[in-house]
């Protein structure tokens, strides 16, 4: 069994960042049409997302809300926040092998550090969505996370996409229209628009 693991929202000033798992036959997800979840309209990331939980063995995710996030960043430690959620998500999906998308510029120090925490087999990779279940992984964490930013826009409005590039999201953060306890303070974005 080959789980693999890889997160959606870890640049965005505004919204959780999503860390998902995928344990499953990496045939049957590739014949859901499964890929790099950017490469996918949002429609149809969502009727694979559908097939994926229908076919994999095991489907987790865990939502790290913008806090904790801030928590990790002032400690310049955000790689670890993703260490530590990844290790909680392979004790959630038993498999023989895991593939995990690499944040750290180094993957196999990241590879070695989750299979010291862990005791697993842990293979970190740039471009992990090449594993079917990596991919797989990528879709349910986007889907996830935009589900959960859908629902914020439906309770305040459209703040565009939440990253610090989005002229719609600055503006909005300039404003005080967002939520605070949905925007990510530790975030240099915040800093400019203070200045």
């Amino acid at each position: 069994m080959i789980c693999g693991i890889d997160e959606a929202g870890r640049g965005p000033v505004v919204g959780p960042m999503v860390i998902a798992a995928v344990a499953g036959d990496g045939e049957r997800l590739l014949q859901l049409g499964v890929r790099d979840s950017k490469t996918l309209s949002p429609t149809k990331r969502e009727v694979i997302y559908a097939r994926i939980i229908e076919v994999a063995d095991c489907v987790n995710y865990v939502v790290v809300e913008p806090h904790i996030i801030d928590e990790y960043v002032r400690r310049r430690m955000l790689n670890s926040l993703e260490l530590d959620f990844t290790a909680r998500l392979i004790e959630l999906c038993p498999a023989e092998l895991y593939y995990v998308d690499s944040p750290d510029v180094n993957p196999r120090r990241y590879g070695d550090a989750l299979s010291f925490i862990t005791g697993r087999r842990v293979v970190a990779l740039h471009g992990g969505e090449s594993v079917p279940q990596v991919a797989a992984a990528s879709i349910v964490a986007k889907v996830i996370r935009d589900r959960l930013i859908d629902i914020l826009k439906r309770e305040i409005g459209d703040f565009g996409s939440g990253y610090p590039s989005d002229v719609k999201t600055i503006e909005w953060l300039r404003l005080g229209k967002i939520p605070v306890e949905c925007v990510r303070r530790s975030w240099r974005t915040l800093r400019y628009l203070n200045t």
